[in-house]
């Protein structure tokens, strides 16, 4: 378990995929100016990751889907872009899945429905129809559709 939260904290250390035995990475609330480390998918012990609120950037590295453990997973209220990779669905322990409040922009992938969270808050991004069953009425309302084609 290893919690920096609240630290202004404006980049998470590459070396923190050393730390392979971790089960827990709560590293939000902080000021980063970059986006999430590659070597975060080593972590593959983890069941929580929560890098939510953070001015996280780039995007949702495809390799996250490694970390099957995962039960928890917030990344809300960053500035991440690009698609959800379609690795998300590797993601079957998932019951909490949070991506709302980012400029996320495609279709979110129907992998995403594989997860044990019946409702991925997705709302608040810039995704385009059609969208999987298992998203909220509430989040398909919020989309910025207009770059849709």
């Amino acid at each position: 378990y290893l919690e920096l939260s609240q630290n202004e904290l404006s980049k998470i250390p590459s070396e923190i995929g050393n730390l392979i035995n971790l089960t827990q990475l709560r590293l939000q609330d902080n000021q980063y100016t970059e986006g999430i480390p590659s070597e975060i998918v080593n972590l593959t012990n983890l069941n929580g990751l929560y890098l939510h609120n953070s001015g996280l950037t780039g995007e949702i590295p495809p390799e996250i889907g490694n970390l099957t453990n995962l039960t928890d997973l917030y990344l809300y209220d960053n500035q991440l872009s690009g698609e959800i990779p379609p690795e998300i669905g590797n993601l079957i322990n998932l019951t909490e899945c949070g991506l709302a409040g980012n400029i996320l922009t495609g279709v979110i992938p129907e992998e995403i429905c594989n997860q044990g969270d019946t409702n991925p808050e997705v709302g608040y991004n810039k995704f385009c129809p059609p969208y999987p069953e298992c998203i909220s009425q509430g989040d398909i309302d919020s989309q910025d559709t207009s770059n849709c084609p």
